[in-house]
């Protein structure tokens, strides 16, 4: 949880630090002050909770992505190292290749080759269900960027109502409907809505980007482990 924090702390510095950066360069300068004008003409009250929760769902997706990035393993290069020190050093060296290899098949083929002299069974059952830890692990935080993305539109939402309840309000104290008593309820709600939906579609992406990249590990991983199974078999079967 504290690493989790430092990382949300570091990247909401990093984004404002950026977002400076930009504003201080051409033409970034004045899409910056458009995004910064409409941020406060839409309410800093109803844009704040919209903006905390881009902040967070960033922070997650580019932790997600780090993550995932260092678990991918040269998968047919773990096998034939795995391969090369059962058939030289039997299956503990085979163990050492597995503990010195990053990444969760490197993980899983260990756990099997912990339950060698158990039986094919054993090293079966060992492999497939430290591969749903693993799958637990790959998958941690989607849970929390699938609820921002929900979340985002939603508050975009309970802008507008809260802006067409004052635009309404304003009506009835004024008794006259005109544009310029109106337009500040009215802008409060098209404003909250259009950065909502910004920030659900920019959270959306990078969501989409996990999953893909959490199927293509485990598949991988699936793979793999097939086929250490068949190593470990004709392994044992010479042995």
């Amino acid at each position: 949880m504290k690493k989790f924090v430092s990382l949300v702390v570091v990247f909401g510095v990093y984004f404002l630090n950026t977002s400076v950066l930009f504003a201080q360069e051409g033409g970034l300068s004045e899409l910056h002050n458009v995004f910064k004008e409409k941020f406060v003409q839409g309410g800093v009250e109803w844009m704040a909770p919209i903006l905390l929760v881009l902040i967070l769902g960033l922070a997650i997706a580019i932790e997600r992505i780090i993550y995932l990035n260092l678990a991918t393993t040269n998968t047919d290069k773990l096998l034939k190292a795995v391969s090369e020190a059962l058939e030289t050093g039997g299956h503990e060296a085979a163990k050492e290749v597995c503990r010195s290899t990053r990444g969760p098949v490197a993980s899983i083929f260990y756990q099997g080759f912990e339950r060698y002299d158990e039986g094919p069974e054993m090293i079966e059952k060992a492999i497939i269900s430290y591969g749903g830890v693993q799958m637990g692990k790959l998958e941690s935080g989607m849970v929390w960027l699938q609820l921002f993305i929900a979340i985002a539109p939603s508050l975009g939402f309970l802008g507008t109502v809260i802006g067409m309840i004052m635009a309404f309000d304003d009506i009835a104290k004024a008794g006259d409907i005109s544009p310029s008593i109106v337009a500040e309820g009215m802008m409060v709600a098209l404003l909250t809505t259009v950065f909502g939906l910004i920030v659900a579609m920019i959270l959306q992406v990078f969501y989409n980007y996990l999953l893909n990249k959490i199927s293509s590990l485990v598949n991988t991983m699936e793979d793999a482990s097939i086929s250490v199974m068949d190593i470990l078999v004709r392994y044992k079967a010479k042995n």
